[in-house]
């Protein structure tokens, strides 16, 4: 089944002579449950890719379509919302709020939709990600990796149908990498969630079941990994 369709798209930057095409063209899908890999020299494009993906910014043309809604069609709010309940997305600078404790960064896409927190999945969630003991520091008491984590228990809290996860080992250091990339691979294989690394790290790709590679905005090859 289809969770993800991305149809021609397109992100141009500027105008006339100054215009800089930062994907152009870009088409594929990606089935539920999958563990995709795109990978690509950095202005290769795929930040800009999952920056569409995830409706952080609008497609000069093209399109993506997440569960059969056509994200790009959706205004300011209703993206809002959307984003909130069906992606989550892992940044390399972890985007945690510092005034927040580790629970409490973790519960916020529940409480911006004005949703009471779940607090078995809460629960569940800190357990999983090693941060139980962890749950009232604030992201100033926590290491690198450790804010990650929380990253990626925020991505987690709302079943999103899609994770990204741009450059999400970027900061951390080889030990902390492999178990940030544990921990995805376990949100993708335990719990169903669709999963999208965006990486320059072939080690990290190599893990995937599937590798796109991007270069100057298009794709150049797509490779399977494991069936």
């Amino acid at each position: 089944m289809v969770i993800l369709q991305v149809k021609e798209l397109t992100k141009t930057y500027g105008k006339s002579d100054t215009a800089v095409t930062a994907l152009d063209n870009v088409s594929f899908a990606v089935e539920k449950g999958e563990f995709l890999a795109i990978v690509g020299a950095s202005g290769s494009g795929k930040s800009t890719l999952m920056h569409l993906i995830g409706g952080v910014d609008r497609p000069t043309s093209g399109s993506v379509t997440i569960e059969g809604n056509e994200i790009s069609k959706l205004n300011e709010s209703e993206m809002a919302i959307f984003r909130r309940r069906n992606i989550g997305i892992v940044y390399q600078f972890y985007n945690l709020i510092p005034t927040l404790t580790a629970e409490e960064n973790i519960s916020l896409p529940r409480l911006l939709d004005n949703r009471k927190p779940d607090e078995a999945k809460l629960r569940t969630i800190l357990e999983t990600i090693g941060l139980a003991d962890r749950a009232k520091h604030l992201p100033n008491e926590l290491s690198g990796g450790q804010q990650q984590r929380v990253s990626i228990g925020r991505a987690l809290i709302n079943d999103p149908a899609v994770i990204l996860a741009d450059e999400p080992t970027g900061n951390l250091d080889s030990k902390s990498s492999c178990e940030i990339i544990d921990l995805l691979k376990l949100s993708n294989k335990k719990y169903g969630r669709t999963l999208i690394v965006i990486t320059h790290d072939e080690n990290i790709a190599l893990q995937a079941d599937r590798i796109i590679t991007i270069s100057d905005g298009k794709i150049i090859r797509e490779e399977v990994v494991r069936a």
